[in-house]
């Protein structure tokens, strides 16, 4: 929560106070959404317009720019902590929620004690999966890629029987081009930057959430 607290963009849940009461509960107040997260959308509308899910991704990258540049990284972007929500007569405003996995990128020794798996499987990166005390924020964008996959296709980009083979999809399976698994034309700028947020190897990704949102805002929708 205290991490939270320095966080500003209009795009990340506002943490108003925190503390502890006489009996020594730790309690938070924040702001009230009344919305829907991207699980639900997907769930009860399926895949979504380029246009939408691109102007959805822009405002996660403002948010989590913010963080990054703070040192800070979410470690479990997923739809369900995203949200859309109508503000002041304006829809699809968006905010990031739930950073209580938020870590500094220094604060790798707690990681390593800890000896698990930090985040949700179906959006892990590669080296979340495989060295989860070395994350960076480009383990954040690779989740946001693997949301935006999820929003334009309705389904995730890798699905298993079992948590095991989806780790191993995630780590060494090329996946399916959005317009090949939704079975009809996607933006080619739009398809270049998802599987390029989706590259195994992070040098490959953009390199902050920024360089991301001008990737996505060279993409032409229909």
């Amino acid at each position: 929560v205290q991490i939270t607290c320095k966080l500003n963009n209009p795009n990340t849940i506002a943490i108003y106070d925190y503390g502890r009461t006489p009996e020594g509960v730790f309690y938070y107040a924040m702001e009230y959404l009344d919305g829907i997260d991207l699980q639900v959308l997907v769930e009860k509308y399926g895949p979504q317009p380029e246009g939408r899910v691109i102007r959805i991704l822009k405002a996660m990258c403002g948010s989590l720019y913010e963080a990054h540049s703070l040192g800070l990284v979410h470690r479990d972007i997923k739809p369900a902590n995203v949200m859309l929500n109508r503000r002041g007569g304006e829809p699809d405003v968006v905010k990031v929620l739930d950073f209580g996995l938020v870590r500094a990128l220094d604060d790798a020794k707690q990681s390593r004690q800890s000896g698990g798996l930090t985040g949700t499987p179906l959006y892990m990166s590669p080296e979340a999966i495989q060295t989860p005390d070395l994350v960076d924020a480009c383990s954040d964008i690779y989740a946001v890629g693997a949301i935006g996959y999820f929003l334009i296709t309705g389904q995730p980009v890798f699905t298993a029987t079992s948590l095991v083979d989806l780790c191993q999809q995630h780590v060494t399976a090329l996946p399916d081009a959005p317009s090949q698994r939704l079975g009809k034309p996607v933006s080619p700028e739009l398809e270049a930057a998802l599987l390029g947020c989706l590259e195994k190897t992070r040098a490959k990704r953009p390199q902050t959430a920024c360089d991301l949102a001008n990737l996505l805002g060279r993409a032409v929708t229909a």
